[in-house]
């Protein structure tokens, strides 16, 4: 399942997946997609590790380097998030 976290002021989404448990104490997966000229520009992280996977579309290299600094600021409430089932918003 995914959830959403936000949406960034270019309009690209953010979601994440619920806390995944592994030998390694549980990993996230992070999904940035936006509208594109042909469709979407999609790329998924895998925290905690940070690996990558472009799905489709195109983010540039400055683009993706401010999604991984993004990541860095907010991976602690991502994986408190994804624990708890998603953002509780009221």
């Amino acid at each position: 399942m995914m959830y959403p976290y936000l949406t960034l002021g270019d309009g690209t989404e953010v979601v994440h997946s619920e806390l995944i448990d592994d030998e390694l104490g549980g990993r996230v997966l992070v999904h940035f997609e936006r509208p594109g000229r042909n469709g979407f520009d999609s790329v998924r992280f895998e925290l905690p590790s940070y690996d990558m996977e472009v799905w489709e579309g195109g983010f540039s290299e400055e683009e993706l380097q401010s999604l991984r600094e993004f990541l860095a600021s907010n991976a602690h409430l991502l994986f408190r998030y994804a624990a708890e089932g998603g953002l509780k918003i009221a």
